[in-house]
């Protein structure tokens, strides 16, 4: 019963803290960097209202779309949690590898879902620097996602992550390849 106990209390703490950081922590930061950036012309982007809206609606629902999906997904079908980064496991691990919802298109749907987010949020406030400074971010993820966690899950799942990895798109989510 402990065990039980003691999964729930770090499925809660995993997710709590992914929400902490990823709906609030990263939107409030993109959000204080437009607003310092804003007196730089460079930096920032005036007026265009409607042209912001038609480019970061869509970001927005897709966003939050593919990381509601996956988050329940990885949670329904692979039994653990997405809190797992730089060393720390937070919520547990997945027992399952989960290929089919989201994951069907794409191999990282949260990560693609917190960009598609960032990004609106960016094209909303007008920032270049936030922009800017995703983009970097992206690249650095991409890094990350291929020396750590591919290792990981490659280490987990053998096989299966091999081939599924061979089908599917990384980032962006894609027809997977026959």
């Amino acid at each position: 019963m402990r065990t039980d106990g003691t999964r729930i209390i770090r499925h809660i703490a995993g997710y709590a803290v992914g929400i902490f950081l990823f709906l609030v922590l990263i939107p409030f930061g993109l959000y204080w960097l437009s607003v310092v950036t804003a007196p730089y012309p460079p930096l920032a982007v005036t007026g265009h209202e409607a042209a912001r809206a038609v480019i970061s609606i869509p970001l927005f629902v897709a966003g939050i779309v593919f990381m509601a999906w996956s988050n329940i997904d990885l949670f329904r079908i692979g039994k653990g949690g997405p809190t797992d980064g730089l060393g720390v496991t937070i919520s547990p691990r997945s027992q399952h590898l989960v290929v089919v919802g989201p994951y069907r298109y794409c191999r990282n749907p949260m990560v693609f879902g917190a960009y598609a987010l960032y990004f609106a949020i960016a094209a909303a406030l007008g920032s270049v620097a936030g922009t800017l400074v995703l983009a970097l971010f992206v690249g650095i993820s991409i890094i990350y996602l291929k020396h750590t966690e591919e290792r990981r899950l490659e280490r987990d799942f053998g096989d299966e992550y091999r081939a599924y990895r061979r089908r599917v798109s990384m980032l962006l989510p894609l027809p997977p390849k026959k």
